[in-house]
């Protein structure tokens, strides 16, 4: 089961993506896989050349900063985030302190239900181009934010059945 929405914010210009997984695996096994950053690359599709730069392993807490390296349409990036909040096995958010977007916020949560884990992510952002970001995240970043979420939930289906 999986849900998924791109709607704009109604308190801001801030775009917000949402979407749900249920995955069939406890609540506690889920979270260990998304609190080892190194998982990040193997769930972003391959054309972004994602890389993570920081040295692993990365103590996931509050405060703690992660570089990547990646490319946008072929134009490469260096990507910061921080982890704003951390509350294991429940919820975390991080945050773009440098990168392509002019806002990234992405939540992600955590809830046991029957047969197994439904994970919530909720991303706010805000695309690069000014007045003209409108039409920017119209036709490029959001339709490439829906791409990378949807290649993020294919693989993580493999790749948890496969670590279980």
């Amino acid at each position: 089961m999986q849900t998924t929405a791109l709607s704009k914010s109604t308190e801001s210009k801030d775009h917000l993506f949402t979407q749900q997984i249920f995955l069939p695996y406890p609540l506690d096994y889920v979270f260990e896989f998304f609190s080892n950053a190194k998982n990040l690359q193997a769930l972003t599709p391959p054309s972004l050349h994602f890389q993570i730069l920081t040295p692993l392993p990365i103590e996931m807490k509050p405060g703690a900063l992660i570089d990547y390296k990646l490319k946008l349409f072929g134009i490469p990036f260096r990507w910061r985030t921080r982890i704003d909040t951390w509350d294991p096995p429940h919820q975390f958010s991080d945050s773009q302190i440098k990168g392509p977007y002019r806002k990234w916020v992405h939540t992600h949560t955590f809830e046991t239900v029957e047969g197994g884990v439904l994970m919530k992510d909720q991303v706010q952002y805000l695309s690069p181009g000014g007045p003209l970001e409108p039409l920017i995240n119209k036709l490029f970043v959001g339709p490439q934010v829906q791409k990378i979420f949807t290649y993020r939930n294919k693989a993580l289906e493999t790749l948890l059945a496969k670590k279980n």
